[in-house]
């Protein structure tokens, strides 16, 4: 009696969970950010109650469908952090995933956007300049996973960023290989001008505004005035402020 009574309320939670899941993807393609983190917090707090989940991987009647359904909680909660640019999410949410795309091989069927989501791991920590994370990450690929569009497409920003061929970086927005990349691509453009305008403080004592634009990839003045102007307290920016010596042209 016990078993049945402890089957019926997996049998329970786990309707429950499809069920908050569904909803879950109606708020996300309607695009309800409210709704979403309240259905992914109540979702994590259903799957701490499911035993088949990492790190037990009980095998209970129903494994293989509450470990689909984690799978897709996470996968959505990556997709969530982006949205809201909340970067410590992101990170965390990563990790969680990322367990279930090593772990349940076998297990489980793949899913369809292991490859885009471990790509999109891999421009996380890209875009942080964690190189030395980002070949580790890279190392415990499988050697079929480099042959994949997002996964090559990281890759080769990687190439480019050590090469210092910053205006192919850049220009790589253009051509992601998948929407959830942009966010990113975007903190590794900020990155990148970071790294340039270090480079730059210690090789010149001042700049005239179009090189420096030039320089930071900026398309306008005014952009390079406020990428000074929100980086007031850095180091950066104080040792930049010299390129808006009223002298310069």
């Amino acid at each position: 009696m016990k078993r049945d009574a402890a089957s019926q309320s997996m049998d329970s939670e786990l309707e429950e969970a499809i069920c908050k899941l569904a909803w879950l993807n109606f708020a996300r393609a309607r695009g309800d950010v409210d709704s979403c983190a309240a259905l992914l917090s109540e979702l994590k707090v259903l799957l701490t109650r499911i035993p088949s989940l990492p790190p037990s991987f009980e095998k209970t009647p129903n494994a293989v469908e509450e470990l689909k359904i984690a799978r897709a909680i996470y996968e959505n909660a990556v997709i969530l952090s982006l949205k809201i640019k909340d970067r410590e999410a992101l990170e965390r949410n990563c990790c969680q995933l990322k367990e279930f795309y090593i772990n349940t091989c076998g297990m489980i069927p793949p899913s369809p956007d292991e490859y885009p989501f471990l790509g999109l791991n891999l421009l996380r920590l890209l875009a942080e300049n964690r190189i030395a994370e980002f070949h580790t990450e890279l190392e415990l690929l499988p050697l079929e996973a480099l042959n994949h569009p997002c996964i090559k497409y990281v890759v080769e920003l990687e190439l480019s960023l050590m090469e210092g061929a910053y205006n192919r970086l850049i220009n790589a927005r253009q051509a992601v290989p998948h929407e959830t990349y942009v966010y990113l691509m975007d903190l590794l453009a900020e990155t990148v001008r970071d790294e340039v305008a270090e480079c730059s403080v210690e090789a010149y004592d001042y700049l005239p505004i179009s090189v420096a634009k030039k320089m930071l990839m900026f398309t306008s003045d005014q952009e390079l005035l406020e990428y000074i102007s929100e980086n007031g307290k850095s180091r950066i920016a104080q040792s930049i402020s010299t390129w808006q010596n009223p002298n310069l042209t």
